[in-house]
């Protein structure tokens, strides 16, 4: 399974540019916050896999205008072809009240109510965020720190993938696109990045 990441900075190519010959082979997009509603609306008509998101820290305009045709993973499990989708969208809260931003506890929060689904769904395989875990290529500003809850859900469910985005390539030495956390593959998804998922696990 071919899945195309998309976060944070929209691409010329895919877009400006479009050509359908670079997403034919795509069977799964998955969007990890800060774009447009209307980009994600656009992949969602062009292309024919499904495409999935969480929000970033900037998607306030997702409350009233939500991407069309796309599918919200937010404190959710999604399954597509088998491979469980698991979703927790915004950032380190930095400016308080602020939509999509969290403290270190209310992240934990969200993750303790997700319990009986993960319960039902015995786990799952991709986590899907904006920000980045803490210690994991994120950044020593609280805007760009990323989550311990993260890496306490790596630990315990050991997913195949961690698609992340937050932290631009255009931040200087910081970014880096693929790490690895135990058994579990981490990606930036900054602009857009394609991973082939293994067939069969």
């Amino acid at each position: 399974m071919n899945i195309m990441i998309l976060s944070d900075q929209e691409s010329k190519l895919l877009y400006e540019y479009y050509d359908p010959e670079r997403i034919k082979d795509i069977d799964l997009l998955i969007s990890c916050g800060d774009l447009p509603p209307e980009y994600l609306t656009f992949f969602a008509s062009v292309c024919h896999a499904p495409l999935v998101y969480v929000r970033g820290n900037h998607d306030n305009k997702y409350a009233y205008k939500p991407p069309e045709g796309c599918i919200c993973v937010e404190d959710d499990i999604y399954v597509y072809k088998g491979v469980r989708i698991l979703g927790l969208g915004g950032s380190m809260e930095y400016i308080p009240g602020s939509a999509n931003q969290y403290t270190e506890r209310q992240m934990r929060a969200r993750v303790r109510k997700l319990r009986w689904k993960l319960l039902w769904h015995r786990g799952f395989d991709i986590l899907v965020t904006h920000a980045p875990a803490f210690g994991l290529n994120d950044m020593e500003d609280l805007p760009h720190r990323g989550f311990k809850a993260f890496l306490t859900l790596m630990d315990k469910y050991h997913p195949k993938f961690f698609f992340h985005g937050h932290v631009h390539a255009n931040y200087g030495g910081k970014f880096k696109r693929k790490d690895t956390y135990g058994s579990t593959t981490v990606v930036n998804g900054y602009e857009f990045y394609v991973v082939e998922y293994p067939e069969g696990e």
